[in-house]
C-alpha cells in the first residue's frame, strides 16, 4: 500500500511517477524498497489516469447498501428476478467496453499483495 501512496504524492505534488521519484518517496518513509514491486507499480500507472480513477473510486457506491437492503426484508420475487436481470445487463455491458474499473483495481491490488 505504501508504494501506492507514494505515487499519489507523487501525483498530488505534480512530479513525475518514475522509478526514481517513488525510491525517494519511499526512503524518505524510511521504508525498504522494492525495486520490482516499485517498477511493476510505474509501469502498471503509465496507462493510467490518476485523477480519472480517483474519481471514479469516490463516486462508487459503498458495498454495505445492497447487505443493508437485504436485511430491511426480503423483496419479492419478481423484484428479486429484476435485480439479477439487470446485474446480467450490466455485466454484459462491462465486457463490451473492456475490464471495469473494479477489475483494474483488483489487478492492481494483486500486483501488491
Amino acid at each position: 500500500m505504501e508504494y501506492v501512496y507514494a505515487a499519489l504524492l507523487l501525483h498530488y505534488g505534480k512530479q513525475p511517477i518514475n522509478e526514481e521519484n517513488v525510491i525517494k518517496v519511499l526512503q524518505a518513509a524510511g521504508i525498504q524498497v522494492d525495486e520490482v514491486r516499485v517498477k511493476a507499480l510505474v509501469a502498471a500507472l503509465k496507462e493510467v489516469n490518476i485523477d480519472e480513477a480517483i474519481k471514479t473510486a469516490v463516486a462508487m457506491p459503498v458495498a454495505a447498501a445492497p447487505a443493508a437492503a437485504a436485511q430491511a426484508g426480503g423483496a419479492a420475487a419478481g423484484g428479486e428476478q429484476k435485480a439479477e436481470a439487470k446485474a446480467e445487463e450490466k455485466k454484459a455491458e462491462e465486457k463490451k467496453e473492456g475490464p471495469s474499473e473494479e477489475e483494474i483495481a483488483a489487478g492492481l491490488a494483486s500486483l501488491f499483495g
